[in-house]
């Protein structure tokens, strides 16, 4: 679904601390005066004189060869359009997230304060020692394509329009796919296209250079069909001017086989697109609203292959697909240029990706089974984690194929998996369990829904369609809330514990309740009074189904939420001891800590439980669990009650579960050092990759870790995850963020359609 951002929201996020989105990180140590005199003078005069005398060094010794420049003037931002430079820097920001986060690849994003083509072209041109490519972004048409044509002539490195380019490379790629499904050759398919500005007039040449006849297309701008006959055009929509006696779209869409849309929303309606032919195929990706809603054209024509520019819908076609692992394969092979060789060669590579197997993580996030190739999967998801290692290395070769690389790549294999170690996956599994979350939201209890922060968690996962929050509290001080922060939380359940209007339920759940622990020293007046305790309420709503998870414990101690989770939920059937897990949002990955909230000291049957449950919730996440576990001592290396209560525990999980990877006892550097191991211990299951989860010997341990990881570390924790009971009861860190509470929020729907 369209994600909902209110203005508040969006400013706050670009203002908050550090202003702006990105930052520069030093990537070499600083810390000493050695150090600063290798990074500045004298030191750094050794690499400048190396590259004076051999210029193509700078590659080795600078960071220009995984460095793009974003370049705007800021004349067609989005769909804001002229807005300026300055106004552009956000949207230059955000592309530069984008480039990181997908590709590895450093941006610096530069907006120049003119329009003139002239000046454009120059400014960029002397800018080329900088970088290893240039990313050209939302400048308008015409000027846009005069700005590409000279700067890929006059530079010797990757220039790319995104905004031609992207979706054109997108879209080809899911023509290609959608006319092998519909059983249509790319010969005789007649294309309308809705829009004539850069990302259409790309479009449409990149279809021709597929195989589309060029007088097979029909473009239509403002003025209605582009005709050779209607007067004036210019010089690049007249390649696309028709001879055909058509003049309104409706006219166009007589019979044809594709519309592309790339104009505004909700120009085509149902009986238009009934006139197209059998087995039409439908790109509406005007945002945020398609030339026709997704719904209405499914309904007009069942038979149709549909696409939008949206994540609510099958079939997104999104330019992050593209430009990052475009760029990422010519800066690795430094690229003179992106070819037409290296387009087609990200068209195809893109297509041929998405007939492969689906990983289990894309499967998790959207609640599938097996999502195959077929009518509602013609283009790869955004978050499947081999587009890196699949466009990329289709872009090098091509690259390397056309003449236009200055390196060779001799081992392809290693390529591919020194791209695949490139990125952490800390914010992927974010974004795999937001999705998951979003494709079957649940009912979930804020049992502390007087407090601001838990009433703007409860407002962006409603808006996000990633739950349906329940507040719990007294209603008036919660509207009272809503209205002087100006929440959208009209339509969302409020109750009031206290309030009469819950006698009936109150008194069925104490009678529930005393049922339970009638003969563990509640009186039936007792079991009835505490119902009227939020977490008492809120957990039996959850036992009893008028709800599928609980959240509390933002403003209540540990025990105080865990008490009445374990007396009314209680543990799974086949579990004894319950366990609280964190995640930890780190560089090298998602790290999951364990007992960090509930055991004290444990014994090492505990341990064997609490690794159990935690190897379990890992690999729900579809992560492959690496075990540590962990003590003062290496394998025997010291002697003590704790290291070898610690070695009992990995001799019992070797024996009942002999496919576990779990070592130990180690300390905790051993766990993350490979080489470490290797030259010690190298008999350990981990030497390879090493560890992304810690079993701790006891909870002042496990406390300790990852509070101090979260503070100095500067990771961010999404926990803790309680383990073990039969439905989901999450409580939140006393304090923790909005950010925090929404992770949360998110980790207990999946937890809940899991369960």
């Amino acid at each position: 679904m369209a994600v909902k951002i209110s203005k508040e929201d969006a400013l706050n996020y670009h203002s908050k601390g550090r202003p702006g989105k990105i930052e520069v990180v030093p990537t070499k140590d600083t810390k000493t005066q050695r150090d600063l005199a290798l990074a500045y003078s004298p030191g750094v005069a050794e690499p400048c004189l190396e590259i004076a005398a051999h210029p193509e060094k700078v590659y080795s010794y600078t960071a220009k060869g995984n460095l793009v420049g974003v370049i705007t003037n800021g004349t067609a931002v989005l769909g804001l359009g002229d807005i300026g430079p300055e106004a552009a820097k956000p949207v230059m920001e955000g592309k530069g997230i984008l480039f990181k986060i997908f590709a590895d690849i450093d941006v610096f994003d530069i907006e120049l304060n003119t329009k003139s083509i002239d000046e454009f072209v120059s400014a960029v041109r002397a800018l080329e020692p900088t970088f290893g490519g240039i990313n050209l972004e939302d400048i308008k048409a015409p000027e846009c394509f005069e700005i590409e044509r000279q700067l890929k002539k006059e530079m010797k490195i990757p220039v790319m329009h995104d905004d031609q380019h992207g979706t054109a490379i997108i879209s080809a790629a899911a023509l290609l796919n959608a006319l092998e499904i519909q059983e249509k050759k790319i010969s005789d398919a007649l294309v309308v296209v809705s829009g004539a500005g850069a990302s259409a007039l790309s479009c449409a040449a990149l279809y021709v250079s597929l195989g589309v006849k060029r007088e097979n297309i029909v473009m239509i701008d403002r003025s209605g069909v582009i005709r050779k006959d209607r007067g004036e055009i210019d010089k690049y929509k007249s390649p696309f001017a028709t001879s055909r006696d058509l003049n309104t779209l409706e006219d166009a869409l007589e019979g044809a086989d594709v519309f592309l849309g790339l104009s505004k929303g909700n120009i085509v309606s149902k009986e238009l697109v009934k006139k197209m032919a059998p087995n039409p195929i439908i790109f509406a990706l005007a945002n945020p609203d398609p030339e026709i809603p997704y719904e209405d054209a499914m309904a007009a024509r069942p038979d149709a292959i549909i696409a939008t520019g949206r994540s609510d819908y099958p079939n997104q076609v999104n330019n992050a697909l593209g430009f990052p692992f475009i760029f990422r394969g010519a800066l690795d092979v430094r690229a003179t240029e992106i070819n037409e060789a290296m387009k087609l060669a990200a068209v195809h590579a893109l297509a041929d990706l998405t007939k492969k197997p689906v990983p289990d993580i894309v499967n998790l996030a959207y609640n599938e089974r097996n999502i195959s190739f077929g009518k509602d999967y013609i283009i790869p998801k955004l978050i499947d984690p081999r587009l890196l290692t699949h466009v990329a290395p289709a872009v090098a070769k091509a690259a390397i194929d056309s003449g236009v690389s200055r390196i060779n790549i001799p081992d392809w294999d290693a390529y591919v998996n020194e791209l695949s170690k490139r990125l952490g996956r800390d914010e992927a599994i974010v974004r795999v369990m937001v999705t998951k979350a979003r494709r079957d939201p649940k009912r979930v209890v804020f049992a502390e829904a007087d407090n601001f922060k838990i009433l703007k968690a409860a407002q962006v996962v409603k808006d996000e369609g990633i739950a349906k929050p329940i507040l719990l509290g007294n209603e008036e001080k919660i509207r009272a809330i809503i209205q002087e922060n100006s929440l959208e939380l009209d339509d969302v359940p409020i109750i009031d514990t206290h309030s009469e209007k819950m006698a009936a339920m109150r008194l069925q759940f104490g009678n529930w309740f005393f049922e339970q622990r009638k003969r563990k020293g509640l009186t039936l007046y007792e079991s009835k009074k505490l119902m009227r305790e939020r977490n008492y309420f809120g957990i039996m709503m959850v036992l009893s189904g008028e709800a599928d998870a609980l959240i509390s414990g933002l403003t209540r101690n540990y025990a105080q939420t865990i008490r009445p989770a374990l007396q009314i939920i209680g543990t799974r059937t086949e579990v004894k001891k319950v366990a609280g897990m964190y995640i930890l949002m780190s560089k090298r990955g998602p790290l999951f800590f364990a007992d960090c909230t509930v055991n004290v000291n444990p014994t090492a049957e505990d341990l064997v439980e609490i690794t159990s449950l935690t190897a379990r919730a890992v690999q729900n996440m579809n992560i492959q669990p690496r075990i540590a576990m962990l003590s003062y001592s290496n394998f025997g290396s010291t002697k003590g009650a704790e290291p070898e209560k610690v070695s009992q525990a990995v001799a019992m999980l070797k024996e009942k579960y002999p496919g576990m990877i779990v070592d130990g006892e180690m300390q905790a550097n051993f766990a993350f050092d490979s080489e470490l191991l290797k030259d010690n211990y190298p008999f350990s299951e981990l030497i390879d990759g090493g560890a992304n989860t810690l079993i701790f010997p006891n909870l002042s341990a496990a406390n300790i870790a990852y509070k101090l990881m979260q503070s100095l570390g500067g990771t961010e924790a999404i926990g803790p995850v309680l383990l073990g009971l039969k439905k989901p009861v999450h409580i939140l860190q006393l304090g923790s963020s909005v950010r925090e509470i929404i992770n949360m929020v998110t980790l207990a729907v999946v937890d809940a359609q899991t369960k």
